[in-house]
């Protein structure tokens, strides 16, 4: 079991500038990250000042998930467990819900357009639950669970551009929702598996919007902009702009993918190709590249029986695979049709974006500025795990403080106030 990195640099950070959000946390809180190649667990609570504090982290290699989704129960219990445990034992707490990430179910992304009649009364909130609502049972059809149901604008019978309409008079309500959901079916087994943990599903949050919110400065989120996080086992996408999530997108590769790529090519086992990608990977060719010499153990080989590749060899495995993943993307980008300003700018976070080369190839392929994120500073973290490859974690955090929640407050109703991951255990808790 990986050891408890214990945080020992908060305080060097400066003050967060105090910034309270409506639906932010009270007390300490936790998260939970699962992703393909790690397993994160951390245990917060917001300050004075309106800024988070981690109070606990823990930290397990991913077993049991693929691309994001659960294909080992036994073992994906095991590291969750594991993690929720050393950040239990930091915080000195006892963690019984927590906000986790929505990775797993394929997650898609639709806008939809929905009228209610109102017959010219007042909008109350139980009409704008009753439109939403009937955008989620429109999708729940599909075989999809609605997870975000994010208000867009409303039309009061011809009349747009509404952005609350409780307590107007219409005959007919218009409304833009964003929905963004995943496969009813990998979700319960996502449930299952943390019912089998014994913590309870506070909120799920979608993983690229997550990304988003841990790494973009706040003109991006006003002004708009396109995070692709690009992680162990999938590579996501969110588009941002006015503060509002307008799209989101999974493609099935990620670093995983890469590492198989190097391990086939240079018939190393995974464990050398994942360090000759850590320590030399690079999509840009140099001139050195042809003389630079790399010792490559082969797989089955005795340990002495090192083979010596140039780094080019390297190179020209590694190119291909990313070539592709950014091509996926912007074909992503096109079929979603939100318009050539909409979220111009591209910000690339994740593991996988710190290989040499990565933005000047996304510069290239997806013809827009690139830059790339690093997560807003958490106070109580160590400095590894404030890098890139920690973006959605941290962007949890952000959510538990309240940001990224949308400006129109929903209340939900008696019905579906135990939110949508309590619905899940109880249907796990009636069939398993």
């Amino acid at each position: 079991m990986n050891q408890i990195v214990r945080a020992t640099a908060p305080d060097r950070l400066p003050p967060a500038p105090g910034r309270r959000f409506r639906r932010a946390r009270h007390g300490s809180f936790g998260v939970l990250d699962i992703g393909s190649t790690k397993v994160v667990c951390l245990v917060a609570r917001i300050e004075s000042d309106g800024a988070p504090r981690v109070l606990g982290f823990g930290w397990q290699r991913a077993r049991g998930v693929k691309a994001g989704s659960i294909v080992d129960m036994d073992a994906a219990e095991e590291a969750i467990r594991a993690a929720v445990g050393q950040a239990d034992s930091m915080s000195d707490t006892r963690l019984s819900g927590v906000i986790v990430n929505l990775s797993c179910g394929q997650p898609d992304s639709r806008v939809a357009q929905l009228r209610w009649p109102i017959g010219g009364r007042a909008v109350t909130e139980a009409d704008l639950r009753a439109v939403r609502g009937h955008g989620r049972r429109r999708a729940a059809e599909e075989g999809r669970e609605t997870v975000h149901a994010v208000p867009l604008g409303f039309e009061l019978d011809a009349t747009g551009g509404v952005n609350d309409p409780r307590g107007m008079i219409c005959d007919t309500l218009g409304a833009r929702f964003h929905l963004v959901g995943a496969a009813s079916a990998s979700l319960r087994n996502l449930g299952a598996c943390l019912l089998r943990c014994d913590i309870e599903v506070e909120e799920l949050v979608s993983a690229p919007y997550a990304a988003a919110l841990a790494t973009l400065v706040a003109d991006e989120r006003e002004l708009g902009a396109t995070v692709i996080d690009m992680g162990g086992g999938t590579t996501s996408i969110s588009v941002v702009q006015e503060d509002h999530l307008l799209h989101t997108a999974q493609v099935p590769v990620g670093g995983w993918q890469v590492t198989n790529d190097i391990a086939r090519g240079l018939a190393t086992p995974i464990l050398q190709a994942e360090r000759l990608k850590t320590l030399h990977g690079s999509v840009l060719a140099a001139p050195d590249d042809e003389r630079e010499m790399l010792t490559v153990p082969q797989v089955g080989e005795e340990e002495e029986q090192l083979a010596r590749v140039p780094k080019s060899m390297l190179v020209s495995i590694i190119r291909p695979r990313l070539e592709e993943t950014f091509e996926i993307i912007r074909d992503r980008l096109d079929q979603a049709a939100l318009g050539s300003d909409v979220g111009a700018r591209v910000v690339l976070t994740g593991g996988g974006s710190q290989l040499t080369g990565v933005r000047e190839l996304a510069m290239e392929i997806l013809k827009r500025p690139v830059r790339l994120g690093r997560p807003h500073p958490v106070r109580g973290l160590p400095e590894h795990a404030q890098q890139a490859g920690f973006a959605t974690t941290l962007g949890l955090v952000a959510w538990g403080a309240g940001d990224g929640r949308p400006p129109l407050d929903i209340q939900e109703g008696a019905e579906s106030r135990s939110g949508l991951f309590q619905r899940l255990v109880r249907w796990v808790r009636d069939r398993v």
